[in-house]
């Protein structure tokens, strides 16, 4: 049987097709949180929008390193009843807090959906993360039965190619 083996492009490929994943960082205590977020890519960095003084960018602006799971739901054919897990694309990046001002127009489009014209009025920043290391992966690139192995569904891609 087929064992995970994705290549870093098809990785970046999923990532881009979705816009939902969890951010996940530590408070200056050393307690974790995190946060369902909204997102875009551009030139293979991860760029949210939230306000200055959430306790999300708070904490981020103490300590960058950050890391992000998204998943990607996965269906029966057919049978939309059969509850099947879905896969999962979990990697580390050091997460950087700018000024909502420095973001380009095509990244507060895709993030704010219309709402870009009113940015000069919303108290909002922009986080941009850049990935690094290795994604994790679990059921990207194989067939759903595969998925109930996990030694062969699981995979870690280079976020880079080398």
């Amino acid at each position: 049987m087929r064992s995970a083996h994705p290549t870093t492009e098809q990785v970046w490929r999923d990532i881009e097709r979705h816009i939902f994943g969890i951010l996940a960082w530590v408070t200056p205590a050393g307690k974790a949180r995190s946060a369902g977020i909204v997102y875009t890519i551009a030139d293979r960095r991860i760029y949210i929008v939230t306000g200055p003084r959430t306790w999300k960018a708070r904490h981020i602006a103490g300590n960058p390193h950050v890391s992000i799971t998204v998943t990607i739901p996965k269906r029966a054919p057919l049978m939309p009843w059969i509850k099947i897990p879905a896969a999962a694309i979990t990697f580390h990046g050091k997460a950087t807090i700018r000024p909502i001002d420095e973001a380009p127009a095509p990244i507060l489009h895709a993030l704010l959906r219309g709402l870009e014209k009113e940015v000069t009025h919303l108290d909002m920043c922009l986080i941009e993360i850049t990935p690094v290391g290795h994604f994790v992966t679990y059921g990207i690139g194989v067939p759903m039965f595969v998925m109930r192995h996990p030694e062969r569904a699981t995979a870690r891609v280079p976020v880079s190619p080398r």
